[in-house]
């Protein structure tokens, strides 16, 4: 009884095992391969992937990686195929052999045993009835032949009842004999599983450097958001093509904007901006009339960067460089620490650095003096690496950023003495008085294309066919010689030796004296920094330089530049 309970329950197990493990499949049972192949889920996504790679063409981003990944997908297909017609033959079908035929048979071989001893039971009785007759029988030869009959029957069926017993016992040691046989089908399962799983895996990443390649190749990714270093190596660029597509469009028409950087843009016009930008499109002509929204598409590029431009290393090193006391010694630490930047890193603040010069000599027009250019751009160029929302970013640095931004714009020539070329690229080209412009010269749409009125405090842009140039560049720089004066009235001072800056056999000018300074502060407009302390060298007339007499500082710093 317990043989049969156990066989009972090793039947409705191996039942529901197979019942499961067909709704597992994907294909339909008993169907050639071919056939089944076809009606995979994953063949039809195969498919549907070729075509619209097909329809989208090698152009398209998305139609090549639906091409590839369509392609991989038939192999998937293939190896499910392939997987399921295993598992089809090497265990469904015995397990539905174990389930339906073996077991039930000898199940009902038992049922037929316990029939055959009913039988055998039966004919036993009525021989002994017939013997137990025979003596008070009247026909004793005729009684006598009964019995003998029943004899014979009563043996038939034990006989009967032995073979069946003898099959019975058979099928059960048979049974137990192969219990790890049956046993087997289940780590078969998982091996078949295992390998097929491998083999899915070798085809993913078969196909995956391809992917990888094509994706990487693709130029047309977002710059918002990528770290610098990937943005420049993926676009092949020198300097960031938010900062200086940003920088370009200022100072075409936003040099003299009053609240630059501070004055919130609009929303849609500065996330469309910020798109046009991700996509590196050369449709920026709408822009060049809200200077608020590029000041505000370069603070949100600074600011999105996953890594601050000044970085997180040197974090320390530019905090401690702002609380130097000494003015010489901090302008010397904030040398040290400026040098101490990456290649990549320190050509873009460089860039940034020199435009903010520039647009700090127009300070009397456009409010942004270095100090309060400091204070609206300088938190989205440095912040710690532990700090949290950009509240407390600003909160936690926005003090030591202004004392380590603003004597950099002050001192830019003296950090950076190099000129600049703003359009490094080339892709950008200047508005200029001509009044047959090429067609891709990049205008102001406020005044050349839509008649929209310009702001109140903006310059009045030249007239598309004007050949004359606006005159207020030189009445600017006149103003902004005498706006200096109010600057520190002493030289940066040299490059320490540590950092290449100056070596025992370098000669070295002569240091001006307070007198010297002073005079050459009077006569020059500028307080003693050689090319103007105030606004890097791009928008200072060479007279001013002259006027100063001597320039031993940036010259020994571009000695210093040419060491490293």
């Amino acid at each position: 009884a317990c043989d049969h309970l156990r066989m009972e329950l090793v039947r409705l197990v191996s039942h529901n095992a197979h019942k499961r493990l067909v709704t597992c499949l994907q294909g339909h049972i008993g169907t050639e391969a071919e056939k089944r192949h076809k009606k995979l889920p994953l063949t039809a996504l195969s498919q549907a992937m070729q075509d619209g790679g097909s329809q989208l063409g090698e152009e398209s981003l998305i139609g090549k990686m639906m091409d590839v990944c369509g392609e991989a997908e038939s192999r998937l297909a293939s190896e499910l195929m392939q997987h399921e017609v295993q598992l089809e033959r090497d265990i469904l079908e015995p397990l539905n052999q174990l389930a339906e035929v073996d077991i039930p048979n000898i199940l009902r071989q038992r049922k037929q045993l316990a029939k055959l001893v009913l039988d055998y039971d039966s004919a036993r009785a009525r021989w002994l009835q017939a013997s137990k007759s025979i003596h008070f029988s009247t026909n004793y030869q005729a009684t006598a032949a009964k019995v003998e009959t029943l004899k014979d029957e009563m043996d038939e069926a034990l006989n009967k009842v032995e073979m069946c017993k003898d099959q019975l016992s058979a099928d059960m040691y048979n049974f137990s004999s192969k219990e790890g046989d049956y046993a087997r089908y289940y780590v078969i399962l998982v091996e078949a599983q295992a390998d097929y799983h491998r083999r899915s895996l070798a085809a993913l990443e078969g196909v995956l450097p391809t992917i990888q390649a094509q994706n990487d190749s693709w130029m047309e990714k977002p710059a918002y958001g990528t770290a610098l270093e990937e943005h420049l190596k993926r676009s092949n660029r020198e300097i960031a093509l938010p900062l200086e597509a940003c920088v370009m469009m200022l100072l075409e028409t936003g040099m003299k904007e009053e609240g630059l950087f501070r004055i919130a843009a609009g929303a849609s016009k500065l996330k469309k901006l910020k798109a046009a930008l991700d996509c590196s499109t050369s449709q920026l002509e709408e822009f060049y009339s809200d200077p608020h929204a590029v000041a505000g598409a370069l603070k949100s590029y600074l600011r999105e960067l996953p890594e601050p431009l000044l970085t997180f290393s040197l974090y320390d090193e530019w905090t401690q460089a702002s609380n130097v006391s000494d003015p010489d010694r901090r302008l010397q630490a904030l040398w040290v620490a400026c040098d101490g930047l990456p290649k990549n890193h320190k050509a873009n603040f460089r860039y940034l650095v020199k435009f903010l010069a520039k647009l700090a000599q127009d300070s009397e027009v456009n409010k942004m003096t270095p100090s309060n250019i400091a204070i609206v751009l300088g938190p989205n160029l440095l912040w710690s690496k532990t700090e949290g929302t950009l509240a407390e970013m600003a909160a936690a640095t926005s003090v030591h950023v202004v004392a380590i931004i603003e004597p950099i714009i002050q001192h830019a020539d003296w950090f950076f003495p190099d000129d600049v070329d703003f359009n490094v690229s080339g892709m950008f080209v200047a508005m200029t008085p001509e009044p047959d412009p090429g067609p891709f010269e990049r205008r102001r749409p406020g005044s050349l294309v839509d008649g929209d009125t310009p702001r109140k405090d903006s310059p009045a842009p030249n007239k598309l066919g004007d050949p004359t140039p606006t005159p207020r560049r030189t009445a600017t720089l006149n103003r902004k010689q005498h706006h200096h004066a109010s600057s520190p009235a002493f030289q940066p001072p040299l490059p320490p030796p540590e950092a290449g800056g100056v070596t025992q056999t370098q000669p070295v000018a002569e240091p001006q004296t307070q007198e010297q300074t002073l005079c050459g502060s009077t006569e020059a407009g500028q307080p003693g920094l050689a090319g103007g302390g105030g606004g890097g060298g791009q928008g200072v007339a060479p007279e001013v330089q002259v006027a100063t007499g001597q320039q031993p500082l940036p010259l020994t710093q571009h000695s210093a530049e040419e060491n490293r």
